[in-house]
């Protein structure tokens, strides 16, 4: 998938790892649509703002019809509800879903014939390594995660026939207002657009950007010896 001269559509672009996605697409050539809920929001030179919530049916195809010279799609766009699965409020967490899952498929069905009709193109999503794992205070968004992550290989196995590259982003921690107040080490959305970009023009189907989501990948085979510990420390000493 080669970036210079190709017309992409970031999703979210307005701020942290979006953002950066657009600017980087623009200085590698590309000429980009920066959607945001709020256009006005975008503050990027060399874009074209488009308004687009994600989770609303008639905003997705509206961005379609207008949109329709892309090539590259990039699904950024996403919330984190800090909510637990058993106590947290249900409305939120269902949220976390319509916004990773549901609203990634609309975004890939409606785009999925303009690549078609533009010689094939790509599709990214951006995944986490939550994907792989859950942890306290991400109970919604894990597997929301996880969700858009089965739904990634899903939708690069339908749309091979048409020539639609698919690939999938995982990181761990990035220095963005989703992550504020996390105190562990932190990738920079720069750096995370870099790999990404790079893992895209590769034709890559699957993108580790930082060493945390290259531990979490390799360790997900053995959950036993992946949450024992963390399990142990929740239950306490027992007799």
């Amino acid at each position: 998938m080669k970036i210079d001269g190709t017309v992409a559509l970031v999703t979210g672009a307005n701020r942290g790892i979006g953002r950066q996605l657009a600017a980087q697409l623009r200085d590698r050539g590309a000429s980009v649509w920066a959607a945001a809920r709020n256009p006005d929001s975008i503050d990027l030179d060399g874009v074209r703002p488009l308004r687009l919530d994600i989770t609303d049916p008639g905003q997705v195809a509206a961005a379609a019809a207008q949109a329709g010279d892309v090539q590259l799609l990039i699904n950024n766009a996403g919330i984190a509800t800090r909510q637990d699965l058993i106590a947290g409020d249900l409305d939120l967490v269902r949220l976390e879903m319509e916004t990773h899952y549901f609203g990634t498929l609309s975004m890939a069905r409606a785009f999925a014939p303009v690549l078609a009709a533009n010689g094939g193109g790509a599709i990214a999503n951006v995944l986490s390594a939550l994907s792989w794992f859950s942890t306290l205070g991400a109970g919604a968004y894990a597997p929301a995660k996880a969700a858009e992550w089965a739904l990634t290989a899903g939708i690069r196995l339908e749309l091979a026939g048409q020539g639609t590259q698919v690939t999938g982003i995982h990181l761990g921690a990035a220095d963005t207002d989703i992550m504020a107040g996390y105190d562990g080490p932190m990738v920079s959305p720069a750096e995370v657009a870099r790999v990404a970009l790079d893992g895209i023009e590769n034709g890559d189907i699957e993108v580790l950007v930082d060493e945390w989501s290259r531990h979490v990948k390799g360790a997900v085979t053995d959950p036993v010896a992946f949450y024992g510990e963390q399990l142990a420390q929740l239950r306490g000493p027992r007799d």
